[in-house]
């Protein structure tokens, strides 16, 4: 599926792959490990509270990032609004990201790697019908248990790179769906060059209509999987060896 890329993401913007979270964090202000100070409490007397250490700071900016991203996409979403959620000063989220760039685009790597794993987790079957069905359940899983990851994944961005999108987990997973499709095709008599074609069809429907269950959320997730499930499968039971249009025949 196309239309999701446009642009890299710059390098300030680095994935969190590349980054990990094993990096020590460099931030004046939330380096070292649940800090305390006084701070007024009732009456005026001073109170204890307890700071977060860099790497809490990191992971609650993520979260906070991924929600913002979710609700209002990458160009409506301040660096601005990231700190006042997080009751911290602009420089902390510069410190831990560089930039909005960079948050954005720990949270796409996140939930592209995320995504992916579950898909690929989820095929365990041998039979080709049974790895749709197994497909279109993790898909649609995903979509009703992390919605907010999945609307960051299919929203448009300037900074969506070809590797690191919703595109990009597509392609793995027909990728996959190709190698199954080709020995099928094989064994019964069909070209697997075409295999390729196919495992892009049957993912692209379904990522499409998860794209629209996303939205409406009826019927449930089981019986949307068993529809589509019904149309790729029996469609591909019934294949002509060599398929051309009705209207080219006509003439």
């Amino acid at each position: 599926m196309s239309g999701y890329g446009g642009g890299t993401i710059p390098r300030q913007g680095v994935t969190e792959r590349r980054r990990g979270d094993q990096m020590a964090d460099v931030s004046s202000s939330d380096s070292g490990v649940n800090r305390q100070r006084p701070v007024a409490g009732a009456g005026g007397k001073p109170s204890s509270r307890v700071r977060m250490s860099a790497a809490q700071r990191r992971e609650q900016l993520i979260s906070i990032g991924r929600q913002l991203f979710a609700e209002r996409g990458f160009d409506a979403t301040s660096v601005e609004e990231v700190a006042a959620r997080a009751k911290v000063s602009k420089p902390v989220v510069y410190e831990h990201f560089g930039g909005k760039e960079g948050l954005y685009a720990v949270v796409v790597d996140r939930e592209v790697r995320a995504l992916l794993d579950r898909i690929t987790t989820a095929l365990t079957a041998g039979h080709p019908r049974e790895l749709l069905e197994q497909a279109a359940m993790a898909l649609l899983s995903y979509i009703e248990e992390e919605t907010s990851g999945f609307r960051v994944l299919v929203r448009e961005s300037p900074l969506m790179a070809a590797t690191g999108n919703f595109s990009s987990v597509l392609n793995d997973v027909a990728h996959q769906v190709e190698h199954i499709l080709g020995a099928e095709y094989k064994s019964r008599g069909y070209d697997p060059k075409l295999a390729e074609l196919y495992s892009q069809a049957l993912v692209g429907m379904v990522a499409l209509t998860g794209r629209w269950w996303l939205e409406v959320r009826k019927p449930r997730k089981e019986t949307v999987a068993a529809h589509l499930v019904n149309l790729a499968w029996n469609g591909l039971s019934h294949l002509e060896a060599k398929p051309t249009l009705i209207s080219s025949r006509n003439r």
